[in-house]
């Protein structure tokens, strides 16, 4: 497995405050390019920090420089990193030994930064004997020393309600409906709203997708999905008006793809024009790619919040969020309101 030696290049590593506070971005192995977005948005190089895997699986860190008195702002989404090596658990327990070397070297605050938040689809109890595991993660993350924590469009909103410690949830929807809108937009065929619908891949989605509806302007529509089995969908009636349309599938993240794909072909079959699908985190596990370049979608619109692997269908669109996110964190650096960001419209659920 790959190490990750991180020196700071381009911009000093600490950001000094009025009161004397200092500001140090850190990554982990989960997203490296995207903590370096982040960093040069701040204006702030990354903190050195030595992380290697030992040939035991073991992960090791070593900040390389001192934090004492600093905020300390650790960017580490809980996914794979196939490139590097990194396991989403292997991402999850360096996070853990980041926190705790940042503690041990008497960081004044301690923020992770977690834009893919690992096991939040675990929220809740789906049958006898299961672990709630995302409130396993709030506590390891809350025992390890984290003041704060730092993520984007959680799958379950009440995985907030885990922490004791102050939680900024932010999202992507703002930004994924201005790439629509933009020029070099999702609906380069579209000619205004009435010739869109935005199509819900379930019940637990609806308020997402009435919100980027509204914001865009367009009808609502909803699929009628059942799980029999985990990782497994069955895709039923299209409820609403497709026909003639350009559908917009909107969802909070992409794991196999294999739902999203079975979405795209009911919506299809449907009478639809065509089919996009907009999602924050790309996931890409499995089959995804393959699923992906059978499917009848025309755009897949995500962020960076996970690394994207090579091979990405020529659909895959990917819009960065470091600037929202670098914009987050100089607001909690400098105590000012976070929800200012989505003008208080951060509460998707």
């Amino acid at each position: 497995m790959s190490a990750l030696d991180v020196a700071p290049r381009e911009h000093p590593a600490s950001q000094p405050l009025r009161s004397g506070r200092r500001m140090m971005v850190l990554a982990g192995r989960g997203n490296p390019a995207l903590a370096r977005a982040i960093g040069a948005e701040l204006g702030v190089g990354l903190g050195a920090v030595k992380l290697k895997t030992f040939s035991n699986s073991e992960v090791y860190c070593r900040i390389e420089e001192s934090v004492r008195g600093a905020d300390v702002f650790i960017v580490q989404p809980t996914c794979a990193n196939p490139e590097l090596g990194m396991s989403a658990n292997d991402t999850l327990m360096e996070l853990l030994v980041m926190i705790d070397a940042a503690v041990g070297a008497s960081a004044h605050r301690i923020v992770a930064v977690v834009p893919w938040f690992g096991y939040s689809r675990q929220d809740k109890k789906s049958a006898p004997r299961e672990p709630i595991s995302s409130r396993l993660v709030a506590r390891a993350l809350e025992s390890a020393g984290a003041d704060r924590v730092l993520t984007m469009d959680l799958h379950a909103g009440q995985v907030q309600g885990f922490f004791h410690v102050p939680v900024d949830h932010m999202t992507a929807m703002k930004l994924l409906v201005e790439e629509i809108r933009g020029g070099n937009g999702l609906m380069s065929g579209a000619g205004g709203g009435e010739e869109l619908v935005v199509v819900a891949p379930d019940a637990g989605r609806v308020k997402l997708n009435r919100n980027f509806a509204n914001r865009l302007g367009a009808e609502l529509a909803l699929l009628d999905k059942d799980r029999p089995e985990q990782q497994v969908a069955r895709i039923g009636a299209v409820i609403g008006e497709v026909a003639g349309k350009t559908a917009i599938i909107v969802d909070d993240m992409i794991d196999t793809a294999g739902t999203l794909r079975a979405a795209g072909e009911a919506v299809m079959a449907a009478g639809a024009k065509e089919v996009c699908a907009v999602a924050t985190h790309a996931i890409f596990s499995g089959d995804a790619y393959e699923s992906i370049a059978a499917s009848p979608f025309r755009r897949v619109v995500v962020t960076d919040t996970v690394p994207i692997r090579p091979g990405a269908p020529d659909c895959v669109e990917v819009v960065s969020c470091a600037g929202l996110l670098a914009d987050t964190v100089s607001r909690i650096f400098t105590d000012d309101s976070v929800s200012e960001v989505f003008d208080g419209q951060n509460q998707i659920f």
